[in-house]
């Protein structure tokens, strides 16, 4: 880990932007959370220390030992709960400079996708996709949900936390894209005390790669659209020039983009696809004051690290 390319581009832009918490999305989970310590003493020996780790078992990876896919097969990458080609692959972890309480925080990634209010499920004519035995144990997140209570010396703030599915790479039943929508939608029913617990009454931070553009790109946008109108939460719409510059010297998808490209998160213009899309997201509580925003580009030749800009929210916090 200490020699990967990544690894050094992340360090390099947290340094640089000097957060006091942030959500990693894309990095492999060890139960002995071995590699975010590791990645915690290269902070430190960078010369921003973010000591506090949190970081619970994520669904990515997680074996279900039935075929999830419907490809007829089970025990590949995409029959755990989240994919992923072993546990833990792909998942996220919070890294702090002021301390978690653990015991106010919550993991809502064990929530059955069938058993949330409203749930709209993958279908295959009459039939429920894959089976039903499938759905019957289907987890909504396929990496996590956390709400994690950060204590800061202005007071608590609690996150919430997600890393979506790509809307992609299914079928007609699209089973990625009803997923990706239920899981942005999550955190709307979690604000309106719909899933049979209190929202916590602080301050809260909705945060992660949602994997959703809100005008381009493929997905369902309904939940997206809740998310950022609610009237709890504020868009400060992070954004860059270099966004506005990387869309206009590419040029392919993005030239037909609606969306404002100084607003862009993810780089996909190597690859035939949507282009670059705005798909991470910061969005405070409307009590807490934004003083700066904006997106922070790695320079690395490692494809998650360059594709994926840093998203970043100075907030003020009344004392």
């Amino acid at each position: 880990m200490a020699d990967a390319p990544d690894v050094g581009a992340v360090v390099a832009v947290l340094v640089r932007v000097r957060p006091d918490i942030v959500l990693l999305t894309g990095v492999d989970w060890d139960a002995g959370l071995l590699a975010f310590r590791a990645l915690a003493d290269r902070l430190e020996d960078a010369g921003h220390p973010m000591p506090v780790i949190h970081a619970a078992a994520p669904n990515a990876g997680l074996a279900t030992g039935l075929d999830m896919d419907g490809d007829g097969r089970a025990g590949t990458a995409r029959d755990g709960q989240g994919y992923g080609r072993f546990h833990g692959h792909g998942a996220m972890v919070v890294l702090s400079r002021h301390p978690v309480d653990e015991g106010a925080s919550r993991d809502l990634s064990a929530l059955v996708w069938r058993d949330l209010p409203g749930a709209v499920l993958p279908m295959f004519g009459d039939a429920p996709f894959p089976s039903d035995a499938a759905i019957a144990i289907q987890r909504l997140s396929s990496v996590g949900h956390w709400d994690v209570a950060v204590d800061t010396p202005q007071g608590r703030v609690h996150l919430l936390a997600l890393s979506a599915t790509p809307p992609l790479f299914d079928g007609a039943e699209d089973r990625n894209g009803l997923r990706n929508a239920g899981e942005v939608g999550l955190w709307v029913d979690y604000l309106e005390g719909r899933l049979g617990m209190a929202p916590p009454d602080g301050p809260v931070v909705v945060l992660g790669n949602m994997n959703l553009d809100p005008l381009d790109g493929d997905g369902r946008r309904g939940a997206l659209d809740a998310l950022l109108s609610h009237p709890r939460l504020q868009d400060p719409q992070p954004g860059s020039d270099e966004g506005r510059t990387r869309a206009a010297a590419q040029g392919g998808a993005n030239a037909g983009h609606r969306g404002d490209p100084a607003l862009d998160t993810a780089d996909w213009t190597d690859v035939p696809g949507p282009g670059n899309l705005r798909v991470s997201y910061i969005l405070p509580d409307v009590r807490l004051g934004v003083a700066d925003a904006g997106v922070e580009w790695t320079a690395s030749d490692s494809d998650g690290a360059r594709r994926h800009a840093l998203v970043w929210v100075d907030l003020v916090l009344d004392p």
